[in-house]
C-alpha cells in the first residue's frame, strides 16, 4: 500500500472520529448543484478550460468536468467556484 493511501485513510479515520467534515481534512472537493442552472465548486485548483459549452476545475489530483450550454463563470474566489448556464452534466476525470 503506497504511503499516500495509509496518509489519507488515516486522515479519513480522525476526520471520522472527531465528526469533522471529509472537505475540510481531506482537501476534497465540495459541490453544490442549484438545478441543472448553478454548480459551486470548493476548495478548487484553478480552470483548466473554459468555454460556453464546457469548463473543467482543476481539484487536488483530478478534474471536474461541466458540460451545458451558455455556460458562464458567475464568480472565481480562491477557495470558490460558481458556474452557471444549463447544465447537462458533472463529471470526475482523472
Amino acid at each position: 500500500m503506497a504511503w499516500k493511501d495509509i496518509k489519507n485513510r488515516v486522515k479519513r479515520q480522525l476526520s471520522d472520529y472527531l465528526e469533522l467534515p471529509g472537505d475540510i481534512m481531506l482537501d476534497l472537493p465540495k459541490i453544490v448543484l442549484v438545478g441543472n442552472l448553478q454548480v459551486f465548486i470548493e476548495n478548487h485548483r484553478g480552470i483548466q478550460e473554459y468555454n460556453p459549452r464546457l469548463v473543467r476545475v482543476v481539484v487536488n489530483d483530478k478534474v471536474i468536468e461541466v458540460t451545458g450550454e451558455n455556460l458562464s463563470l458567475r464568480n472565481i474566489l480562491p477557495d470558490e467556484i460558481c458556474v452557471e448556464g444549463q447544465i447537462s452534466a458533472v463529471v470526475f476525470l482523472s
